[in-house]
């Protein structure tokens, strides 16, 4: 599959199988995150990969919806503040960074046949409390991993010349 069709191909699914994610897909995927480039190399993240019962559970109390507990998996992407970038003007570069590497993870993801869906609107404070981040840590999105359950819905996208000038 070529990028273009790559990126067709990935969708926010909202339905996921019962089925594990294979190890070797879980290693593959992240060491595509891993290759994710970040403001003067910085890499300032951190990844948590969510599988167990507990975890699950705890980590559903963050987002409470119905479709998000049919993932087999989650990955917890966070922005470490005191390893980012930051430009003479002040901007910190975290969000920038952690989008990057997370786009990373949902297209490899895609590639080996594994669907994903960016959660941002989850309770960030609870997350961290529940899983004992440290105060420089920010889980910045949730990303449930799994076999999708549902199909891909067409996509809406603006023309070309609406986005390009």
């Amino acid at each position: 599959m070529n990028l273009i069709e790559l990126v067709k191909a990935r969708y926010s699914c909202r339905n996921y199988q019962p089925t594990s994610v294979e190890q070797e897909k879980l290693n593959y995927v992240m060491e595509c995150v891993r290759y994710a480039p970040s403001a003067v190399n910085k890499q300032p993240w951190l990844f948590h990969i969510v599988s167990n019962e507990d975890e699950k559970a705890r980590l559903q109390q963050c987002y409470n919806r119905d479709w998000f507990k049919t993932a087999p998996m989650y990955v917890i992407a966070s922005i470490l503040h005191d390893e980012e970038w930051v430009r003479s003007d002040g901007k910190h570069h975290g969000d920038i960074d952690i989008a990057i590497a997370v786009e990373h993870l949902c297209l490899a993801a895609t590639e080996q046949g594994l669907a994903t869906c960016w959660v941002c609107n989850f309770d960030a404070n609870l997350c961290k409390e529940l899983f004992g981040l440290s105060e420089n840590e920010e889980p910045a999105v949730i990303i449930p991993l799994g076999y999708a359950a549902d199909e891909m819905k067409p996509k809406s996208r603006k023309p070309i010349d609406e986005i390009v000038k």
